[in-house]
């Protein structure tokens, strides 16, 4: 719907909520437009596949992931010309609009760091239960991937029940992504938004991992509650997913 007034924040989230979203149709575009899918990408997140060669990175901690301390670069990151994607939806209204609603605390950003550079990183908007995934990018390979599993497992970890992805992608199939027809995904919507869930404090460096004395293996012993000034270790992230798969 192009050519509509002044767009704020607030206004988004309440498209949101009802299974809108806005895009643009390039980056050098003014305008934006609505979009409701007929056909909806959402991953299960009791169903999130790790692939195993994925797993062995993420467990590496080859990667540093930290959330919301880069949360515009990553949005600019999304949005830049990269190899097969010289285009972007995102634009200076996006941008803007989701700044925020970030500082409202309803967008959020898991980003890669490698050697202190950003390497990848991905960004979303949180009602309720439900996150709303809008995009991801990546400087060196897996970096995105691995951002998007230390997410699954926050989202666990959170109490979230949706996690959607509005299209589906041969990309995120991988991962155990879906479509699900506009109805039906309306219905898990409304009742995702009604939970409550949390998205814990921005993160610095990983945690140490609480160790089980009997076994001496990582486990998530400590309430969740108890890590989240920092970002989880790759093992404890594929442990948390794992439980719940």
């Amino acid at each position: 719907m192009h050519g509509t007034p002044r767009l704020t924040p607030e206004i988004v989230l309440s498209a949101y909520a009802e299974g809108i979203f806005p895009m643009a149709e390039r980056r050098g575009d003014d305008s934006l437009f609505w979009v409701s899918p007929e056909r909806r990408g959402v991953i299960p997140l009791d169903a999130f596949h790790v692939p195993k060669r994925l797993a062995r990175i993420v467990r590496s901690d080859r990667f540093a992931v930290t959330s919301d301390l880069a949360f515009v670069d990553v949005m600019t990151a999304c949005a830049a010309p990269a190899p097969g994607r010289e285009e972007s939806w995102i634009n200076a209204e996006i941008l803007r609009l989701y700044s925020g609603l970030h500082a409202g605390g309803h967008a959020h950003s898991v980003e890669a760091w490698r050697e202190g550079r950003l390497v990848g990183g991905l960004y979303g908007v949180t009602l309720g239960g439900a996150f709303f995934g809008e995009s991801m990018f990546s400087r060196e390979t897996d970096a995105s991937k691995v951002a998007l599993v230390h997410l699954v497992a926050r989202l666990i970890g959170g109490g979230f029940v949706l996690l959607d992805t509005q299209f589906l992608t041969p990309h995120l199939a991988r991962f155990g992504a879906v479509e699900i027809q506009r109805a039906e995904y309306l219905s898990r919507l409304h009742e995702a938004i009604a939970q409550q869930a949390y998205w814990s404090a921005p993160s610095g460096s990983a945690a140490s991992p609480s160790l089980s004395v009997e076994s001496g293996e990582r486990t998530l012993a400590a309430p969740c509650e108890a890590i989240t000034g920092s970002a989880w270790p790759g093992a404890l992230v594929l442990q948390k997913i794992t439980q719940t798969s």
